[in-house]
């Protein structure tokens, strides 16, 4: 979650070099914010296309399980993992997903620059009251307030839900990923076997993988699946389009720190990065995180829109549409970005 990877040395975060950029797809992030490219691929297991997009300031899109092929990718958790874009914009980001649905052989239709711009639809969106608020820095929180009304003056209405797993899927997540994680690289020959070649951070949690019981495995897999009835029947119910939640609920750590404090809490700053997040991998539906404001350090702050499965051209609607009402100000870029 932080991309400071042991043997190479960490990513800094464009905005704050003393800061991380997320991980583990913050180089793709990195780049893209300090203007190296228009547009970057990254994975996501537990958010790493999203973490990394709310603490660089750009657009990132985890679609859908199964929406976009990850072959060729060295796997964490097949049945979590993701492929998707960033860019600095939601333009952007429908493009390079309608070329990677081309490329996978798929139509471009869920994703295609054109219909950003379909006509007007006055989307419901859900806040769901458990877990996604009950820690967050003030200033995310604030962010997050201002841009929910700023969502509002465009026309749009929300609706409270609730989805009563949503407190178990991170510990669900987090068995599911440890275990499938453990299984490949023993299938391969790597682990335990060169566990010494390792660093700290993936080998200690491919210890923690050959540890989950099958039991323990099963259940979180029962989980999984009760969660996305829930989610589903939620958004049902209350004729919502996507849900809105913040991204992260901190700003950019940094470099090395453990531990991040809100209020009288200390929390550890992995596991308050994943949190927010694992809820879309564990249901396998599409997720999307842009910017909403910066903090008074002028570190970025990021808006989540979660849909139910395949609503990625809902997602880039509404993001699209919060996007172009947005002043200069949100959509600025750090200053020593080059493009």
């Amino acid at each position: 979650m932080t991309s400071n990877n042991p043997h190479f040395g960490p990513v800094h975060n464009p905005w704050d070099l003393s800061r991380i950029p997320g991980g583990s797809s913050g180089g793709s992030a990195a780049a893209v914010a300090a203007g190296l490219c228009y547009g970057s691929i990254g994975t996501d297991t537990g958010g790493s296309i999203r973490i990394p997009a709310s603490l660089c300031g750009v657009v990132g899109l985890k679609p859908s399980w199964g929406r976009i092929s990850c072959e060729g990718i060295v796997p964490l958790s097949p049945l979590l993992d993701c492929t998707g874009p960033l860019a600095r914009s939601v333009s952007d980001v429908a493009i390079l997903t309608g070329a990677i649905y081309v490329r996978a052989g798929r139509e471009p239709d869920l994703a295609n620059p054109s219909t950003l711009r379909a006509a007007p639809k006055k989307f419901c969106l859900g806040l769901p009251r458990q877990m996604f608020f009950d820690a967050l820095s003030p200033e995310v929180r604030s962010a997050f307030d201002s841009a929910l009304s700023d969502l509002c003056r465009l026309g749009m209405k929300t609706a409270d839900i609730s989805i009563p797993l949503l407190d178990e899927t991170e510990e669900a997540g987090n068995l599911i990923a440890w275990a499938e994680a453990a299984l490949f690289h023993r299938q391969q020959g790597y682990f335990p076997a060169r566990a010494a070649d390792y660093g700290d951070d993936v080998r200690s949690r491919l210890e923690m993988g050959t540890k989950v019981s099958a039991v323990d495995f099963l259940q979180a897999l029962e989980i999984q699946k009760q969660f996305v009835q829930q989610l589903h029947l939620a958004l049902a119910e209350a004729d919502v389009d996507a849900m809105v939640v913040p991204a992260t609920p901190i700003d950019a750590p940094l470099l090395n720190q453990e531990t991040s404090r809100i209020g009288a809490h200390d929390y550890p700053t992995r596991a308050l990065l994943l949190r927010l997040n694992r809820p879309a991998n564990l249901a396998g539906t599409p997720s999307l995180s842009l910017p909403c404001g910066f903090t008074r350090a002028g570190l970025p702050i990021g808006l989540q829109i979660m849909g139910g499965v395949s609503s990625e051209s809902i997602l880039l609607r509404i993001a699209n549409k919060f996007e172009r009402a947005g002043s200069r100000e949100q959509r600025r870029h750090p200053p020593m970005a080059r493009l």
